[in-house]
């Protein structure tokens, strides 16, 4: 048998969730829509890939925004997406849902002559199939008789290649062309023709997945007992029947009475969002039944990953990482609302972030305070800064725009041409929230810290320089405390990741390196947990250990630390990073000044051209990254 690179292959639906913000009332009343990959098959393929299982997706998508988000979402959380082709003539299917109360969820799908609903027969990789422990297929794609043949060529492939064959029901009335564009909630509508199609699919299953609901479609039946006797008569497949509060129930063998089925513990959570539960139910079910756990084991799993998806908005966004789903099993939560408990929040958002780096150099050049005062000193205008600006992303994607760990520091307001052109690449993007030059310290946008980065992509990475010293006075900690603390929360609140830049060094005063371990402590104790920190370039070992030993026992989840540059020469800069380098939770630098401020003055003044100041620039962060290598080869 041909080796198994992949767990599983997830076939067919994929799609754009736009999910209300507002709960609790129409959809007709809401405002506002966060943007989610939707479609069984595609959260399937998310939730089990958080939950560490080798997963690949087999789908169509639309040559459009929609369809490149789709992919690159997929992609960005580890699914394998060599089977999910791109369609020329077709748009990415759309679905507009929202959570109006416990009982009514209303949804909208836009899925005429959609992309993922042209999958045929052509667009099945036999390799893929035959590389993959178990293949699984949806109720969508048995639903027309082109998709219906690309199903029965990919169930045939995985029987040829010994691959296990999982049916997740996943009835909805609408998609057969039973119920109106209205009534995309509804759940269950009989109908004899669905019940027959179905059936023609049972007995080549392994595995059958589904709501009590789902199962009388299948059989004909509305009995729910008799309706899994029905589908045993037809298939040798282990069934699987969800049931809601009561958990679920697993049937190797005959069915005699519920208690002939295996179970795992259940988990009582207050309901917030029904669509997505059953995806990440069939996450943590197929985690661990690849995983070779027994029945009330997996059950467990899936049973746990459902009560995380009923309680948090989204579907595939909802599904919990392996550490976060091993936390909840071992401890448990004081919260009823899980998406209000903040350890399991906090091991979400940072265990499920779209970009890990274990390297970066930062090209930073966000100052604004500098750039202002040589402009005036040399007669310039604000325009000339925006075009240096831009001057240094071409020296820095002229030097670094290939390397895996390039990223960049920018401003919107003397860069903001620079910083909207970077952040359409796949580089790193810090973007400063705090006015230049201020202290204490002030932010750089009126009103409320939320509202000003709701206009923020998400891919830029809020960065704030805090100045900060043990010896202030109380009232200036206690300010400075107290915006980090917003800042913190703002960003929870809105998904961005952010980092935290300890500046102990005054006019007048060197860092005050001693400090900044126990800074970084007292930061903790308040709540805080940033991404990442950026912190000033000491020489000696000591002091980059306590940095470390202050993570390691107060956020395992941190992105790390990259240094700074404070202005200084290459040479001393060289000498901290062989400092920096042998702490692991260093993972690069972001500096600044070093790499521009020469080329940057000697251009406003004319006595540079273009060419010359992007080659002066290209060639000091050639320098510094060389820097960086060097120290991590000799620690």
């Amino acid at each position: 048998m041909k080796h198994k690179s992949l767990d599983l292959v997830c076939f067919g639906r994929s799609s754009v969730d736009l999910y209300g913000q507002q709960v609790g009332g129409r959809l007709e009343d809401m405002g506002g829509f966060a943007k989610y990959v939707g479609g069984s098959p595609a959260n399937t393929a998310i939730g089990t890939a958080r939950l560490g299982l080798k997963s690949g997706m087999i789908t169509r998508v639309g040559d459009e925004h929609m369809g490149r988000f789709i992919r690159e979402t997929m992609q960005a959380e580890g699914v394998d997406v060599q089977g999910v082709k791109t369609d020329p003539e077709r748009l990415s299917a759309l679905v507009v849902l929202g959570i109006q109360d416990e009982e009514q969820f209303p949804l909208i799908f836009y899925r005429e002559n959609c992309a993922d609903m042209a999958l045929c027969e052509d667009d099945i990789d036999e390799d893929l199939i035959a590389s993959s422990r178990a293949l699984l297929l949806s109720g969508t794609h048995l639903s027309t008789p082109k998709v219906a043949a690309a199903s029965r060529k990919a169930i045939d492939l995985a029987k040829k290649h010994g691959t296990k064959v999982v049916l997740d029901i996943d009835y909805r009335p609408n998609l057969w062309g039973l119920a109106g564009h209205g009534d995309g909630e509804s759940r269950f509508i009989a109908n004899e023709t669905v019940s027959q199609h179905v059936q023609a699919f049972l007995p080549d299953m392994d595995l059958i997945v589904g709501t009590e609901e789902e199962f009388h479609i299948a059989s004909g039946c509305e009995d729910s007992l008799d309706a899994l006797a029905v589908v045993r008569t037809m298939s040798k497949a282990t069934l699987v029947c969800k049931r809601g509060a009561l958990g679920c129930r697993v049937f190797e063998g005959d069915i005699n009475g519920w208690q002939s089925g295996a179970e795992g513990p259940g988990f009582t959570v207050e309901v917030f969002n029904v669509l997505g539960a059953g995806d990440a139910f069939m996450s943590g079910l197929l985690r661990g039944w690849l995983g070779g756990e027994d029945w009330p084991t997996s059950c467990a799993y899936a049973n746990a990953c459902g009560a995380f998806a009923v309680s948090r908005h989204g579907c595939a966004p909802a599904v919990p990482s392996w550490q976060e789903l091993e936390y909840f099993l071992a401890h448990g939560s004081e919260h009823k609302a899980l998406r209000f408990d903040p350890v399991l929040n906090h091991i979400h958002r940072t265990t499920n972030r779209h970009k890990k780096h274990n390297r970066l150099v930062a090209f930073a050049i966000d100052h604004r305070y500098q750039f202002n005062q040589w402009a005036e000193s040399a007669g310039k205008s604000p325009t000339d800064i925006a075009k240096f600006k831009q001057l240094a992303v071409q020296a820095a994607q002229q030097e670094a725009g290939q390397d895996a760990g390039f990223g960049m520091l920018l401003d919107d307001r003397t860069g903001r041409a620079a910083l909207h052109q970077i952040t359409s690449t796949n580089a790193w993007i810090g973007r400063p929230i705090e006015a230049s030059g201020e202290f204490p310290l002030q932010l750089e946008a009126e009103g409320e810290i939320v509202q000003h980065l709701s206009d923020w992509p998400l891919n830029q990475t809020v960065k704030v320089l805090c100045p900060y010293r043990l010896d202030d006075d109380s009232g200036t900690r206690q300010h400075h405390e107290q915006l980090i603390l917003k800042l913190d929360r703002a960003c929870r609140f809105t998904g961005h990741q952010w980092l935290l830049e300890i500046i102990t060094a005054r006019e007048g005063n060197s860092p005050a390196f001693d400090q900044v371990s126990s800074i970084m402590q007292h930061f903790y104790d308040l709540g805080v947990r940033p991404d990442w920190w950026k912190l000033e370039p000491a020489l000696n070992d000591a002091y980059w250990l306590s940095v470390g030993e202050v993570i390691d026992k107060n956020d395992i989840y941190c992105q790390g630390v990259i240094v700074l540059g404070l202005n200084g020469t290459i040479e001393s800069i060289s000498e901290a990073f062989y400092a920096a380098a042998k702490q692991p939770w260093v993972k690069g630098f972001a500096v600044g000044r070093t790499l521009f401020s020469e080329a940057a003055q000697g251009w406003l003044k004319g006595h540079l051209n273009d060419a010359q100041a992007v080659a002066l620039m290209a060639k000091k962060y050639q320098l510094i990254i060389a820097a960086w290598d060097n120290a991590q080869v000799q620690k």
